[in-house]
């Protein structure tokens, strides 16, 4: 599709919003600004769905177990699904209580710029990391526009440093989580499965059992993630549920267990009878996880609706519950025409300009297959489940591209063992250099030419090992994607607190 009916189509979207924000809440006091908000929280949708959603699809589509169409069309249903299902009706005004709602007091006009401005510098900067096929999270980009907006209102004082520190440790212990738990099951498929001599049998016993764990984690993380938000609803209906506000986490686990069980028992006789036509090869028993790698890419997708939808939605359900009360409230209810921009949004960024993201996540980092991309998906489903339940601060993003990491690393790693026999020109070369280091120790200070030209060669021969051993180190984990998207993580928070302070400014400046 030409880049410019992309553009088109997405302000069509958001001409849309706009025009029906305008026809039923236009006569509102301050009604044009809240059809600017409402502008600037489709923007946001969108670019959620362009960046954010290709963590949840991009494996299964660098394995080859879904198209760019497919995993499109799987993401932006079930997306929607979560947003309009499970997304909640309610959010917290002041993301992640990472300001200080004193600043502004009863002065909603106030908060109404800082809460646009912090939407709008979020949207841009996914813009920009989209741009750049840079995964980066939502969830600090909306932050990073709150702290800059509370800054630019109140002072450096109004920030929760603690809260900063936390999302600042993130950068760190989401990804080594997400590559540690990834590449750990890789090497059990490898150790288990690929480097036993007959495949075929070891396959039989291990796969039921991986897949079964897949769905408990998978029915654990969309318990706990997925139902957070409506739970309540549900223990109306269901009154043999506990009466809690929201699922425990051992009452997750449990349901988890239970989908585990049925799932073992229904796949196994399955599995044996796709094995008994196959070849001992690791090509056809890739082709077990494929359908498993398609459930996964959905419940992510169903999961990551219900939450993030909130990074879209809850700024411009802040804004409209602010300037109909005019007041600043702690909580705010979202209408359904809000989660409907958000969940509608993220859909349309996705089919628009997620292929972009799809690509660096699923064929850009390393080389994956279905079972490498399976280790991704469990990876991201088990790292936020424990991570949350022992109050770890994660970002769902940087896990899974964490596990991407993860898994082109364990593979670097693995075929290292045996370079001697994988990589003979390497050691051609390196041979060589050593040749030559050795001839110029027998010159002579007197034939000070041939050492020169000697030392030269040597530099040269020493530059061409380098080049050698990065191709090949290239040929499992781009070191120029890795060292650009960690880039963008550092800087999403501070990216995004200037761009809103400086909107926050132009906006303040427009509504005097």
């Amino acid at each position: 599709m030409n880049h410019m009916l992309k553009i088109s189509l997405g302000a069509g979207f958001a001409i849309v919003v706009a025009f029906y924000v305008h026809k039923t809440m236009g006569t509102m006091s301050h009604g044009g600004f809240l059809v600017l908000a409402a502008v600037f929280g489709a923007y946001m949708a969108m670019n959620i769905g362009a960046n954010d959603v290709a963590n949840n699809v991009g494996p299964a589509v660098g394995a080859g177990a879904l198209s760019i169409g497919g995993a499109i069309l799987v993401a932006s249903v079930f997306e929607a699904a979560g947003a309009l299902i499970a997304g909640g009706d309610v959010v917290g005004t002041i993301k992640e209580d990472i300001i200080d709602p004193a600043v502004f007091g009863n002065n909603s006009s106030m908060f109404v710029y800082a809460m646009s401005a912090a939407l709008l510098a979020a949207a841009l900067w996914l813009n920009l990391a989209t741009w750049m096929k840079a995964p980066v999270s939502t969830t600090h980009s909306i932050v990073g526009g709150v702290v800059g907006a509370g800054i630019a209102a109140g002072g450096l004082s109004v920030v929760s440093w603690g809260t900063m520190g936390s999302i600042v440790a993130s950068w760190v212990i989401s990804p080594v989580l997400g590559g540690v738990i990834a590449a750990g099951f890789l090497y059990i498929i490898k150790s288990k499965i690929l480097y036993k001599e007959d495949k075929l049998a070891a396959a039989r016993k291990v796969i039921p059992l991986l897949v079964a764990l897949m769905v408990t984690a998978f029915v654990t993380y969309l318990t706990l993630k997925g139902l957070k938000h409506v739970w309540k609803g549900l223990v109306e209906v269901m009154s043999f549920l506990p009466q809690s506000d929201k699922p425990s986490f051992s009452l997750a686990l449990i349901f988890g267990l239970m989908g585990g069980i049925l799932t073992y028992v229904l796949v196994k006789p399955r599995i044996s009878n796709k094995i008994a036509g196959m070849n001992n090869e690791r090509s056809d028993l890739n082709l077990l996880f494929t359908i498993p790698l398609i459930f996964a890419a959905a419940l992510l997708s169903f999961a990551h609706g219900a939450n993030d939808v909130a990074n879209a939605v809850g700024p411009l359900a802040a804004i409209y519950d602010a300037m109909t009360h005019m007041a600043v409230s702690q909580k705010a209810a979202i209408p359904l025409w809000i989660m409907v921009v958000g969940g509608a949004g993220i859909s349309i960024g996705l089919a628009l300009f997620g292929p972009r993201l799809i690509k660096t996540v699923g064929t850009e980092i390393t080389e994956l297959d279905q079972m490498r991309a399976f280790s991704i998906m469990m990876a991201a489903a088990i790292t936020v489940v424990f991570a949350s339940q022992l109050g770890l601060p994660v970002s769902s993003t940087h896990i899974a591209v964490g596990a991407v990491f993860g898994v082109g690393f364990l593979r670097e790693w693995l075929d290292s063992q045996n370079m001697r026999e994988k990589q003979k020109v390497l050691f051609v070369e390196v041979e060589k250099h050593r040749m030559l280091k050795e001839k110029l120790e027998v010159l002579t200070h007197e034939e000070y030419k041939d050492r020169m030209e000697l030392l030269e060669e040597i530099k040269a021969q020493k530059k061409k090992v380098k080049k050698i051993k990065n191709i090949l180190r290239e040929n499992y984990v781009k070191r120029g994607m890795v060292k650009k998207i960690v880039a963008a993580w550092v800087i999403t928070v501070p990216a995004a607190a200037t761009l809103s302070a400086i909107i926050f400014y132009v906006l303040k400046g427009i509504g005097a």
